[in-house]
């Protein structure tokens, strides 16, 4: 059974801060809850460990595509199957939206019924809302530069 969500954020920061902070790997754990740690192995590929209901898991992923500001995809070599892009769209001089799409293989039982019930959705928003804070208080302290 292979799932999919598509999750999409509008932030009070220009492309460029929203694509800094996404772009940069050791940021990921500050804003994705179930991330514990996220190592760059090279120019294009970096292990992450999870920290998931139930369940540790850890993969490798390449990035697959890289369009500086405007998206980043990935998919994994090693680990759980999952595959994802995240886009970065101009609102405005100050605003950007950012969309997250992801594909993946839910394992075992709480995964599965993470993916049925759209909890996993729900955790992808909170996510998204983390990451729209950094990016908005990372917004504002330049701005102030």
């Amino acid at each position: 059974m292979s799932s999919s969500l598509v999750e999409t954020v509008d932030v009070e920061a220009p492309v460029g801060v929203t694509w800094a902070l996404w772009h940069d790997v050791a940021e990921w754990p500050k804003f994705l809850r179930h991330v514990k740690d996220v190592v760059r192995i090279d120019d294009r590929s970096f292990s992450w460990w999870l920290d998931l209901p139930g369940a540790d898991k850890s993969f490798t992923a390449e990035i697959t595509e890289l369009v500086p500001q405007e998206r980043i995809a990935w998919k994994t070599t090693d680990g759980v199957e999952h595959a994802g892009v995240v886009t970065f769209h101009r609102l405005s001089d100050t605003s950007s939206r950012v969309t997250l799409q992801i594909e993946y293989n839910p394992q075992g039982f709480v995964e599965r019924l993470g993916a049925l019930t759209n909890l996993d959705s729900a955790l992808t928003n909170y996510d998204l809302g983390e990451f729209k804070h950094k990016a908005e208080s990372a917004a504002g302290n330049t701005a102030k530069l």
